[in-house]
């Protein structure tokens, strides 16, 4: 098997690749519009977590749907199995990173934690992983590919190698490189015995928010979505990657920024209210009373939360000519218990909608998916 030391390109200035770097560069440091209620934003960052763990596990032919997935967040008689438990394993690794992230380092004792919290609790008897947060023990294969995983007693002094190419103090403009690089590096080492693709995507994940892309500053990255928008083109450029040649190795890092870019891109807009009251919030209590998943009572103060942002009972007297405030309190409070709205933080009388946690989602999922937020994959 042919080996080369993994190193940093330095492309031509004139080349596609720089082109791609200057431009997410831009897309990173330029100053965000955003008007979105803080409050709305962590529902769409939760969500889009959410899809990030579906779309990393169904790349890996676990078969569970968007729609399967949202009844165990609704329904409290859901029978969690293994591919269910799997995917929440990846949302509580997505969580680790996002709390955890100014304090990491990208070592072996962190890529050990993310193997262990997407295979803990799974059955190994299934083939999820024999040693769970521990490189491998023997010899792999990898389906359908022609790449042979290094052999298993190699792999601890190829990952040393690697985590010195992440962490040397390199000039910031070549950090994605570096981690575009490093994705294809780990999943050429192959290092635990199973789970190795979830886990590279959760290390992508990682290093862009430790090198590059803060999500701790109203921002929202799914890297999953670059690898899950075409299955066979994403394991046909890490094969020519595999090449090793300083221009296969460029190929390679243009197809991942190419995209990383166009998912930026697109969720940065839902930054701006407008734009997501209009194409998103409003179109989702539409679908949802079309589906009659709401009522028309419902969807009435549902589509007045949504332009008000903040919802006061007040707003509901045009709405309904009650002659008292309880009559319109018990109104709101319904749909408080029914996860529809939800307060905009303690002991205050302002709501703001919720659609992270109920019957809501289903519809704005659907609207995502309508709005190509979403693979076409499901």
């Amino acid at each position: 098997m042919s080996y080369d030391k993994i190193k940093l390109l330095n492309p031509s200035f004139d080349s596609k690749l720089i082109n791609l770097i200057l431009e997410l560069e831009h897309l990173r440091k330029r100053e965000l519009y955003w008007s979105t209620h803080p409050a709305i934003f962590f529902q769409l960052k939760s969500i889009f977590h959410l899809l990030e763990s579906i779309w990393s596990a169904r790349i890996e032919w676990n078969r569970t749907t968007i729609a399967e997935f949202i009844e165990t967040k609704i329904s409290s008689e859901v029978i969690i199995n293994e591919e269910i438990k799997e995917i929440q394993n990846m949302e509580n690794a997505l969580i680790f990173i996002d709390e955890n992230i100014d304090s990491i380092i990208i070592n072996n004792k962190f890529i050990y934690e993310l193997h262990y919290l997407v295979t803990n609790w799974l059955n190994s008897e299934k083939e999820w992983s024999k040693n769970p947060g521990e490189y491998r023990k023997s010899n792999v294969t990898i389906t359908k590919s022609k790449h042979k995983p290094c052999d298993y007693t190699q792999v601890w002094d190829y990952m040393e190698e690697l985590f010195n190419f992440i962490n040397n103090s390199d000039d910031n403009k070549y950090d994605l490189i570096k981690t575009a690089l490093a994705h294809h590096r780990f999943v050429w080492i192959h290092p635990f015995d199973n789970w190795n693709w979830r886990t590279v995507r959760l290390f992508t994940y990682a290093m862009l928010v430790k090198l590059w892309f803060s999500v701790n500053i109203w921002r929202i990255i799914n890297p999953t979505a670059v690898f899950c928008n075409d299955r066979n083109q994403y394991y046909d450029n890490l094969a020519i990657a595999d090449l090793w040649t300083d221009e296969w190795l460029t190929k390679w890092c243009e197809y991942v920024l190419e995209w990383l870019k166009i998912e930026i891109e697109k969720i940065d807009k839902l930054l701006d209210y407008s734009y997501l009251s209009k194409n998103i919030l409003i179109p989702t209590i539409d679908l949802a009373l079309e589906r009659k998943f709401i009522t028309d009572k419902e969807y009435d103060v549902l589509k007045i939360a949504i332009k008000e942002v903040l919802l006061e009972s007040k707003h509901l007297t045009k709405l309904y000519t009650w002659k008292f405030p309880q009559e319109r309190s018990r109104v709101i409070k319904k749909l408080i218990n029914n996860k529809m709205l939800q307060p905009e933080s303690e002991n205050k009388r302002k709501y703001i909608i919720n659609f992270s946690n109920n019957y809501l989602l289903r519809s704005f999922i659907e609207v995502l998916w309508k709005q190509w937020f979403l693979p076409n994959n499901d």
